[in-house]
């Protein structure tokens, strides 16, 4: 009997470049926190990630004293331990301390350098500098403070993504209030179910947005939601987009910030427990109310200094632009762009405009943007759409970051092709939860096609079986097995846990469970298959959802699909493969053989859809996630009110669309009538 060989391992797409690598900030910590603690300097290599990374989550204190230490973490009062108590939930980070993110926001502004690049659609854009950044926060908290508010009082936002944003929340944390925002897309209605629930005292609220050459005029919309919030003692006016405020229809007490901030005050950040609440940041809220998640200022001051600072490798030297929407966790996380002294970019309109698609190259040449960040579909969109990026002087861009969803490998090749063969393609997976990432890429990480090149430092990251025990090169739920200083301190309106444990502690006691299905690979690498609880499952074998749609997507017929996989009330198993097709192409049983087959070589002949069927689109959360739970239990017969908030989709006529599909569906089988196309 001959036995085969083991594959060889595939090779990877892109390879640090030493020479790069060797001034990369992650080098300098690894080295430098060799030197401090033996543990690691006797491991290996500090320079080595996966070396780096086993002392970050077997060290688990040396690690973040150490993420402190290198980069001069400034408290008020020092703190007693680094990790008082190793639970979850509960884990106690830091106590004793005290300090204030907003402080360490401002503190490597430079009076005469941009702090902030504000950009729109139109490729229009303005700095704002260091010093003009700091007197508009210290004017703004000085305004806020004679309006009554102080630390655990909140403040919300009805805003944009711009420099406002930005100026508004500092300018709440400095004072130890708690922050919340959302952007003028979403309806009062939604605005309200997510800013009701923190009783807010203050509103700041921009007149409108830009997308896609027009500009939405939200005066109306702001006053509105201003009415849903009874606990609001004032509402701060923004004028962004020139519509103007008319004094007359002003039934509460307003605020003008052209009138705040040419105020000329000093800065005074109060400083608060490492746990304090910073901001909070909600579910996408498709099933319910939204749930506020809420972190402190000392957990996401250590996890953003570590990401930024350690695996995006930002210095003062550096200009981040990630498109994002202000009720995204990106949002947060590219204001902590500020954290390492690095210039964060604003951006208000659509990221492909119809007059410009690719005014986001434009700009990101333009103003020699070091780390671009977007989303899967917006690389697969260029690919499909023959936009090429090239023809912009991208030279200064070293990193894409990528994250949303699962980036297909399919995505690789182009971002090589057409923006540069050197630029790391990092892929990153995390979550609102946790306000940043488990698993991306490094400075020192090759990169796999279709693959997290490794679990972030600090993130004791695993894949474990149904039984709760550890698998590799295998499915399994993303786990996370020992605490993170930015897990959330709790839920709003949770005083008992119940809600914050039964999230993601209910399946593992003790153990982190995020609700995704991932492969950590034996070299290192992780895959992310797609959320468990929308997994694939045909008689027994398990497949992501992911893998169907990144099959299925690369046809040039489909522009967008939705894969299904639905138990019936009979035992049986209805998984059906719903597509947008594109301009021109029509779904003949020529295009459905081509959907089968690419399923079949790409991902799995067991998971070829009973059905392919055309819909006129596939609903989405705010943040762009693919309603795939709401949409199957539509199919199921649920009732689309006990299934979906539509102030939460992108689409609210779709629901429609799937619960009669899903009604149909049931007639027919009570009928006997069996397919329904």
């Amino acid at each position: 009997m001959t036995i085969p060989d083991t594959p060889p391992p595939p090779e990877p797409f892109w390879t640090p470049d030493p020479a790069d690598t060797a001034g990369a900030r992650i080098v300098d910590f690894g080295r430098w926190a060799a030197a401090r603690h033996p543990r690691l300097g006797q491991a290996g290599d500090p320079a080595d990630y996966d070396v780096l990374h086993r002392w970050s989550v077997t060290e688990l204190e040396e690690f973040w004293g150490a993420v402190w230490e290198y980069f001069a973490v400034e408290s008020s009062t020092p703190y007693e331990t680094v990790l008082a108590e190793e639970l979850m939930p509960g884990a106690r980070w830091f106590p004793g301390a005290t300090l204030n993110y907003a402080h360490h926001a401002l503190r490597h502004v430079r009076d005469d350098e941009p702090a902030i690049l504000a950009l729109d659609e139109t490729g229009a854009g303005y700095e704002v500098l260091g010093g003009e950044l700091r007197a508009q926060v210290a004017a703004i908290a000085a305004t806020l403070r004679e309006l009554g508010v102080g630390a655990g009082d909140t403040v919300v936002g009805y805003l944009p993504h711009t420099p406002h944003a930005v100026v508004a929340f500092l300018a709440a944390a400095s004072l130890g209030a708690v922050w919340s925002v959302c952007g003028q897309d979403y309806a009062p209605e939604a605005a309200a179910d997510r800013f009701a629930q923190l009783r807010p005292t203050v509103l700041f609220a921009a007149d409108g947005y830009l997308f896609n050459g027009t500009v939405h005029d939200r005066r109306e919309a702001a006053l509105e939601l201003a009415g849903r919030l009874p606990t609001l003692d004032a509402v701060v006016l923004v004028d962004h987009v020139g519509a103007g405020w008319s004094d007359d229809r002003r039934a509460f007490p307003t605020v003008r910030w052209d009138d705040v901030v040419t105020r000329t005050e000093e800065l005074v950040c109060v400083p608060v427990p490492f746990d304090h609440p910073l901001w909070v940041v909600f579910s996408s809220g498709t099933t319910g109310l939204p749930k506020g998640i809420v972190h402190g200022h000392g957990g996401v001051l250590l996890e953003h200094l570590k990401t930024l600072g350690l695996h995006s490798d930002l210095g003062p030297a550096d200009r981040l632009l990630w498109y994002t929407t202000t009720h995204w966790m990106m949002w947060n996380l590219a204001v902590s762009t500020l954290l390492t002294g690095a210039t964060t970019c604003t951006y208000d309109g659509s990221p492909a405009p119809f007059a410009r698609p690719d005014v986001l190259w434009e700009l990101a040449a333009r103003h020699r943007v070091s780390v671009f960040g977007t989303s899967p579909p917006y690389l697969l969109g260029m690919a499909k759409f023959g936009i090429d990026p090239s023809v912009h002087d991208l030279s200064a861009i070293r990193a894409i970051g990528c994250t949303g969803s699962t980036l297909p490998a399919s995505a690789y090749p182009w971002v090589g092709e057409h923006v540069g063969q050197r630029v790391q393609l990092a892929s990153t997976s995390g979550g609102t939860d946790v306000v940043s990432g488990f698993a991306g890429s490094a400075a020192t990480t090759p990169v796999w096609a279709g693959e997290l090149s490794a679990p972030h430092l600090g993130v004791a990251l695993a894949a474990y079986s149904p039984d709760g025990n550890p698998v590799v090169d295998q499915v399994g739920e993303l786990v996370v097995t020992r605490p993170m200083p930015s897990m959330p301190l709790y839920f709003w309106n949770d005083p008992d846990g119940a809600r914050y444990r039964d999230a993601y502690f209910s399946t593992y006691p003790g153990v982190w469970r995020h609700g995704d299905w991932i492969t950590l690979t034996s070299r290192g690498s992780v895959v992310v298959h797609g959320r468990s609880d929308s997994t694939l499952n045909r008689n027994g074998v398990r497949l992501g959802s992911g893998d169907i749609h990144d099959a299925v997507e690369r046809l040039p017929e489909i522009a967008e699909s939705l894969v299904i996989g639905a138990e019936e009330p009979d035992g049986g198993y209805w998984m059906p493969l719903f597509v947008v097709l594109a301009e021109g192409a029509v779904l003949d049983d020529a295009v459905r053989d081509r959907v089968r087959d690419a399923i079949c070589n790409s991902a799995s002949p067991r998971h070829v859809p009973d059905e392919v069927l055309e819909v006129p689109g596939i609903p989405h959360t705010r943040t762009g996630k693919k309603l795939e739970v709401p949409v199957k239990r539509l199919l199921q017969g649920a009732p689309a009110e006990d299934v979906v908030n539509p102030a939460a989709v992108d689409r609210p006529e779709l629901i429609a669309f799937y619960a009669r599909l899903g009604a149909d569906r049931a007639r027919a089988r009570t009928a006997g009538a069996g397919d329904v196309r």
